[in-house]
């Protein structure tokens, strides 16, 4: 069970403010560059779908399997994310085809750099997360419960449905920790393949292994926030801890699932240079040079709002540390106009793909080669064909 009184008390005396601000009207609208449109939202529960990962322990009670948290509830319950409940002696999520935001984003804002670049994603989150970090951007829904969001009525066929009708080429799971609705995931994802749209997602790696690999049946992509190198952190910043983000990032990498990684850089926490070295060798000897990492710059958000937004010049020492540790594409985020925003090839260091913010220009990148001396360019580059 969740031991998160403070989180709680947090959200009584902040939180409902915003979710009594949204009961007002509709906040969350999927908009193209013509035309908007919105849909309806109803506060509470629209569906729950008996889960596959749980383990039935006698006199009601369960053992969740879905994350490492690894919650045994009793009847009436619900585990450490909020959106999973005991019923009856089984466990049902709570967020199934209840999506509590629903946007239409430029997929490099996931962010994915070498997925279908200038592309269109269309983007779900439900209420819940299976952290508490305490610099969330996103803390109103993710520390929620679905009962207290505002939520759309989509299911899965409903979400296809949508994203094709507003010209995206892949669905991402992000804002929350996805995994929370890994079920969802699934069903999105097999009907996406059969219309020929990406499914991606952006995850903490929180999950375990068995139910990893039954998402990564579905899945194309996704972007793991490796948000430090230490236990200490991982306790301190999030409630949870550092080794089972590495199984999973090898259980990624075992599935070819596409993967990149970011990594916030919050100034007197995970930015030491040495700490950050440690990771890059980790990430080339378990996952390859060629793995897209993303140095993202920190602003005061949340419950660590007394912090100053990261030095530039850290994340440029972070960028340079990570490329003499021998990693070819290495990013950095929330700082719009640097270099470290474009891809260059690893062997002839021409500009392959251009970027400021999220206006991109495709330069010399070529059927996922270098167009000057074609070189290969790990990523997905071209979107997959309807089954």
């Amino acid at each position: 069970m969740k031991h998160s009184i403070s989180r709680r008390e947090f959200l009584k005396q902040c939180g409902r403010c915003a979710l009594i601000c949204a009961s007002m009207e509709p906040i969350f609208q999927i908009t193209t560059a013509s035309r908007a449109h919105s849909l309806d939202l109803e506060k509470g529960f629209l569906g729950r779908k008996l889960s596959p990962f749980f383990t039935q322990l006698g006199e009601g009670r369960i053992r969740c399997d879905l994350c490492p948290h690894a919650c045994e509830v009793d009847e009436g319950e619900r585990g450490y994310c909020e959106v999973r409940e005991n019923i009856g002696g089984r466990y049902y999520s709570l967020v199934y085809g209840n999506p509590c935001a629903v946007h239409v984003d430029p997929i490099e804002k996931k962010p994915f750099y070498h997925v279908l670049p200038t592309s269109r994603s269309f983007s779900i989150a439900t209420a819940g997360c299976n952290f508490d970090c305490k610099f969330c951007q996103n803390w109103e829904i993710s520390q929620a419960r679905p009962d207290e969001t505002l939520n759309y009525d989509m299911a899965p066929d409903k979400v296809v449905q949508l994203a094709s009708r507003y010209q995206c080429q892949s669905i991402a799971s992000t804002y929350v920790e996805p995994t929370i609705f890994t079920e969802y995931m699934i069903d999105i994802g097999a009907l996406a393949r059969q219309k020929g749209l990406l499914k991606v997602m952006h995850s903490n790696g929180y999950i375990n292994t068995t139910p990893l690999q039954e998402l990564c049946k579905y899945l194309d992509a996704a972007c793991i926030d490796l948000k430090g190198f230490s236990e200490k952190y991982y306790l301190e910043i999030t409630e949870g801890s550092l080794g089972p983000v590495l199984e999973a990032l090898k259980g990624l990498k075992r599935s070819s699932i596409h993967t990149e990684i970011v990594n916030l850089v919050v100034p007197g926490k995970n930015d030491d240079m040495g700490q950050i070295a440690a990771m890059c060798r980790w990430i080339k000897k378990e996952l390859g040079p060629d793995v897209p990492l993303h140095f993202s710059r920190f602003y005061p958000l949340y419950k660590l709002k007394s912090l100053p937004p990261t030095p530039v010049t850290i994340l440029e020492q972070a960028r340079a540390t990570a490329l003499r540790e021998g990693l070819h594409f290495v990013y950095l985020g929330n700082v719009p106009g640097h270099p470290g925003e474009h891809t260059n090839c690893p062997r002839c260091n021409a500009q392959l793909i251009r970027r400021m913010g999220y206006r991109v220009q495709v330069l010399r990148l070529k059927q996922g080669s270098c167009g000057s001396c074609g070189q290969p360019i790990p990523g997905i580059w071209e979107s997959p064909q309807q089954s």
